[in-house]
């Protein structure tokens, strides 16, 4: 029973984050303590006024997006058109260097904490987008993650979830998105709801 699962929350839909936060509320419930780690993301977003200072149990941090990254590659014209001036893109296999260093900060701390008994569940927020574009180096994110301490409960959030992530994971959950009024009706993000 006590035995921690993988999960991994994928897929082009809404919600991956939204469940990850419903996910660590239900754990703060029954008492256990729970780190959401953020990946490519700073602390803009709504839900961070009420995490940080949620419990005692909670740690949030994020390891910053000093700029929004993608490859052209996995757009259409149409998208690169409309992100070109709000983006960096780069080659496959080149992502920026100030990426790189930043995550890789994050992930010595994280992988000393996934073999504590520090916390119950740890939610990594977007590690997939980092693998997809690699920010991260599969092999050994994969041998930690395998290795972490038993005991520990550990979600895995973001698009592109890796063929490697998947086959490991205990529990994938793919949300597909059906419509979203991002396209039928050309929003942008609205504070409290996508931000």
């Amino acid at each position: 029973m006590n035995q921690g699962k993988i999960q991994v929350y994928t897929g082009d839909g809404k919600g991956k984050t939204t469940a990850a936060i419903g996910l660590s509320i239900r754990a703060l419930g029954a008492g256990k303590k729970v780190l959401f780690l953020q990946f490519m993301k700073s602390k803009e977003y709504s839900e961070h006024s009420v995490l940080e200072n949620i419990s005692k149990n909670f740690k949030l941090q994020t390891l910053g997006k000093p700029f929004f990254i993608a490859r052209k590659e996995d757009m259409n014209n149409e998208e690169y058109e409309k992100w070109k001036d709000e983006c960096v893109f780069f080659e496959k296999g080149n992502p920026p260097a100030e990426y790189l260093e930043m995550i890789n900060k994050g992930l010595k701390e994280l992988y000393k904490t996934l073999k504590s008994e520090e916390y119950d569940l740890i939610i990594l927020d977007e590690v997939n987008v980092a693998l997809y574009f690699d920010l991260i180096n599969k092999d050994e994110f994969i041998n930690n993650i395998l290795n972490r301490n038993p005991g520990v409960e550990l979600v895995l959030t973001g698009r592109k979830a890796l063929p490697e992530i998947i086959e490991i994971a205990d529990l994938v959950t793919e949300m597909v998105e059906i419509k979203h009024y991002y396209n039928t009706q050309n929003l942008e993000a609205r504070k409290g709801i996508e931000n």
